[in-house]
């Protein structure tokens, strides 16, 4: 009874965390830091994004090279999360679906921050609830390392009481432009139909 009365507790505490991290996010990606700019104290922000080498849900590789020619939605979470991955995946799905044929020219990349439990089955089965045009980015540790470590994420395994784990990382929807480069955080506190319009100005 007790790992039950306290499991909604972790869980909202998680929830909190990742909008803590979201937010932080934000900042930093925008070059708004503590104090006015980046940690490195230089007026722009640091570079976002850079090689990778991945494979989606059909065991396809994904590189970099995708990214361009399209612009392109790229959220990191995984398959376990509770509330703000599915939600997340949710919103991008109705995005997706409010864009009409234009959502065949868009990228729409979920990325796992949890490579040991979202292998390419595990991917496969938890998008299938969700907009067939979202393809789910997985690889091994170092793979997804090295993605997570380009796109300036912060990725945690929380420890919890009945020896399973959660995931702290950043919840935020980055936007690439045609050229394979980051544009902003991409808002989806907004109707599906506003939101579509937003990203056919990238096309």
């Amino acid at each position: 009874m007790a790992n039950r009365a306290t499991r909604p507790l972790t869980v909202f505490a998680a929830f909190i965390g990742s909008l803590a991290i979201g937010l932080t996010a934000v900042l930093w990606l925008t070059g708004g830091g503590p104090f006015g700019g980046n940690l490195l104290g230089k007026s722009q922000p640091a570079k976002i994004g850079g090689p990778f080498h991945l494979i989606d849900q059909t065991g396809q590789s994904v590189t970099e090279k995708n990214l361009i020619g399209r612009p392109t939605l790229i959220f990191f979470g995984y398959t376990h999360c509770p509330d703000v991955c599915p939600t997340s995946l949710f919103e991008m799905s109705e995005v997706l679906r409010a864009m009409g044929k234009d959502a065949d020219r868009v990228n729409a990349y979920f990325v796992t921050v949890d490579p040991e439990r979202d292998t390419q089955a595990a991917m496969k089965e938890y998008l299938s609830s969700f907009d067939p045009h979202l393809k789910g980015l997985t690889g091994d540790a170092a793979a997804v390392a090295k993605i997570v470590a380009g796109y300036r994420v912060f990725a945690k395994k929380v420890p919890l009481k009945d020896g399973e784990y959660s995931m702290d990382h950043t919840a935020l929807i980055y936007l690439m432009d045609r050229d394979g480069n980051f544009v902003s955080p991409f808002n989806l506190n907004r109707s599906p139909d506003a939101a579509a319009a937003d990203l056919k100005r990238y096309l």
